[in-house]
C-alpha cells in the first residue's frame, strides 16, 4: 500500500513541469501517457486500500471511522477548492495550474507518509481458511484450472449480486462525470472561482452529512444507506441540467454533497459485509475489475450519448439511471 501510493503520486510531480517540457499538443499526449502509467500502481492501491481498511478497523467501528474520514476529506476539499479556485482566477495561466499541482503533490506525499503508519489489527481469533477448490498441475492446463486461478467461483456466491449492483452504480456515476465540466463551461459559463465555491459547498454538506453517518448506518444498515444514497445522487445531474443561474448550481452542489456523504461512507462497508475475512484481496480484486470496467465504459459512453441527445438530455438520463441503480442495490444487492 505504502509503496504503490508513492509510485502513483509521483505522477503528479511530472504534471507540474508539463508546460515547460512540451507544447500544447505534446502536453495532451503527455497527460494521457502519465494517466496510463499512474493507473498501474493505482490498481493495487485501489484493491489494497479497502483490504487494509478492513484489517485495520474492527467491524463495529467501521461506520464511525468512515464518517470521520469523510469529515476530514470534506474539510480538506473545502479549503483546497477555495484556494485553488482563487489561484486559478488570479494567477496567469499556466503558472496557476502548476501551483495547484504543487499543492496536490505535497498533499499526496503527506498522505503516503501517514499511510506508512497504518497497521493491520492483530487479533487472537484466526478466521477459518476459505474452502477453495484444490489446485493441481493437471487442473492448471484445463478450463477448470483457469477458472480456479481467476477465482471465477466468486461469481457463484451471493457476492455476485453485490458486484452487479455496484457495477450499475459506478456505471451510472461515471456516465455523467465527463459531462459536468463541459456543461459547466459551455452552458453555464462558470469561472474557476465559481467552480471552486461549488466544490466547497459540495464538501460542506459531505462534512455535515458525515457527522450523522454512524447514526444513519445504525438505523438503516450499510446496504440501505448505500441504496438510498445512490438514489439521492440522481438529484445532482438533474438539478445541474435545470440550472439557470449560479444559485441553482450551488444548490445542486449542496444536495449532491449530502447524497454523497451517505454513499461515500457506506458502500465500501456494505461490500465488506459480504466478503469472507480470510479472502478479502481476491474479492476486492474482482470489485476493482468491475469498477474499472464501469469507469471505462461510462467515461467513453457518456460523451458519445451527450453528443447524440444533447448535454441537457444526457444529464437527465444519467440522473434517472443513478436512481435506478440505487433501487437495484435496495432490491437485489
Amino acid at each position: 500500500m505504502f509503496r504503490t501510493s508513492v509510485y502513483y503520486r509521483i505522477g503528479f510531480l511530472f504534471l507540474i513541469f508539463l508546460p515547460w517540457l512540451f507544447d500544447s499538443t505534446g502536453q495532451i499526449v503527455a497527460i494521457i501517457a502519465a494517466t496510463f502509467l499512474m493507473a498501474i500502481p493505482l490498481t493495487p492501491l485501489g484493491v489494497g486500500f479497502n483490504a487494509l481498511f478492513a484489517e485495520a478497523v474492527p467491524d463495529e467501528y467501521r461506520a464511525h471511522v468512515a464518517g470521520v474520514r469523510n469529515i476530514t476529506l470534506a474539510i480538506t476539499f473545502m479549503i483546497t477548492s477555495l484556494i485553488s479556485g482563487y489561484i486559478l482566477d488570479h494567477v496567469t495561466f499556466p503558472i496557476g495550474y502548476q501551483i495547484v499541482f504543487v499543492i496536490g503533490f505535497i498533499g499526496g506525499a503527506l498522505s503516503s507518509y501517514h499511510l506508512y503508519f497504518v497497521k493491520p489489527l492483530h487479533t487472537d481469533k484466526t478466521p477459518p481458511p476459505a474452502q477453495l477448490p484444490p489446485v493441481s498441475t493437471s487442473q492448471t492446463n484445463s478450463p477448470r484450472g483457469i477458472s480456479t486461478i481467476l477465482r471465477l467461483d466468486i461469481w457463484k456466491t451471493p457476492y455476485r449480486a453485490v458486484l452487479l449492483a455496484l457495477f450499475a452504480f459506478h456505471l451510472a456515476q461515471y456516465l455523467a462525470i465527463p459531462i459536468f465540466p463541459i456543461f459547466n463551461v459551455r452552458e453555464l459559463h462558470l469561472t474557476d472561482d465559481e467552480i471552486g465555491i461549488s466544490t466547497a459547498l459540495f464538501y460542506l454538506t459531505v462534512f455535515l452529512g458525515s457527522t450523522q453517518l454512524r447514526n444513519v448506518v445504525h438505523r438503516l444498515g450499510n446496504k440501505r444507506t448505500t441504496g438510498w444514497g445512490v438514489a439521492a445522487m440522481a438529484t445532482y445531474p438533474i438539478i445541474v441540467a435545470y440550472s439557470t443561474n449560479i444559485a441553482i448550481f450551488y444548490f445542486a452542489s449542496i444536495v449532491g454533497g449530502l447524497a454523497w456523504s451517505l454513499v461515500g461512507g457506506s458502500y465500501a462497508n456494505y461490500m465488506l459485509e459480504h466478503i469472507p475475512a480470510d479472502d478479502r484481496p481476491t474479492h476486492l480484486a474482482w470489485y476493482n475489475i468491475v469498477l474499472n470496467i464501469a469507469v471505462l465504459t461510462g467515461s467513453l459512453a457518456g460523451p458519445v450519448i451527450a453528443n447524440q441527445i444533447t448535454l441537457f438530455n444526457a444529464l437527465i438520463l444519467f440522473g434517472i439511471l443513478r436512481f435506478l441503480a440505487g433501487m437495484a442495490i435496495l432490491k437485489w444487492g
